[in-house]
């Protein structure tokens, strides 16, 4: 793909996903100057923006300051999303100035949703996807998801629950789970964003027995497919250091980086 090709993409990206999350109860959006501020998701909240403006400076050490007061008055933690073609070029050390922590880098991979769908799901033997949405399956994932980053994942069904409520065409969850003991043994879930090209994909943790064994390649052809049947044609993965080869494999694209700068009261 040239570099005209992920220049497009990445300027798609720009404009059409990067100040786009669903609604959803229990959420405040505000607008500060360029910034889109989301508070109280999960008990904290994010900053999003297009681009900032033309901010620099003292002006736009305001800004940041602002947000950082905002919600330390509220005891909240707060994630600002840097991306590596964002201006100005000092935006991170600012973010740094400001109390704000770096966190570990993702790139932003993107892939034509065609080529994807028309592969086959290939799943090992005794393993099967399905698409899931009652409160005891999304539990099940936390329970993966914790035997994987040994940490607190609950947010996640609280997540996953409060979207399918408030936005069922939008999204979907599918676990990979061992036919035999019903264990979920890998997940992931498409989110389709309506009015644009993408659909964004989520998730992909694999329980270390079942990794290198095509689940999370399976998992993506299931969405790529789901995506194509509701006519979206461009899939997005915020890519860790160990998915980006598989999906790179797969077709996709890196066309940036992102890092979130969480602040934490």
């Amino acid at each position: 793909m040239t570099e005209l090709n992920i220049t497009a993409l990445r300027d798609a990206y720009d404009s059409q996903l990067r100040t786009y999350d669903p609604e959803l109860p229990g959420v405040t959006v505000e607008f500060d100057g360029p910034l889109k501020r989301a508070s109280g998701m999960m008990g904290g909240g994010y900053l999003v923006y297009q681009d900032l403006g033309g901010l620099a400076g003292a002006e736009l050490d305001e800004l940041i300051a602002r947000q950082r007061d905002h919600f330390r008055d509220r005891g909240q933690q707060v994630e600002w999303k840097l991306h590596g073609h964002d201006e100005p070029a000092d935006l991170a050390e600012r973010l740094t100035a400001h109390g704000f922590v770096a966190e570990e880098q993702e790139t932003i991979v993107i892939g034509p949703v065609a080529p994807l769908a028309a592969a086959l799901p290939v799943l090992p033997p005794g393993v099967r996807l399905r698409d899931v949405s009652q409160p005891a399956d999304l539990d099940r994932i936390v329970r993966m998801e914790e035997t994987v980053w040994g940490d607190d994942r609950s947010w996640i069904a609280d997540m996953l629950g409060e979207e399918l409520a408030a936005h069922p065409s939008d999204l979907v969850v599918t676990v990979a789970e061992d036919v035999e003991s019903g264990e979920v043994v890998s997940a992931g879930w498409v989110r389709f964003v309506p009015g644009t090209a993408f659909a964004t994909l989520w998730g992909g943790s694999t329980l270390p027995a079942y990794r290198r064994r095509g689940i999370y390649r399976a998992l993506v052809a299931h969405r790529a497919r789901l995506a194509e049947a509701n006519g979206f044609t461009l899939l997005q993965v915020d890519a860790s250091d160990d998915s980006r080869p598989i999906l790179e494999r797969l077709g996709f694209v890196a066309v940036t980086t992102t890092t979130p700068y969480v602040y934490h009261p």
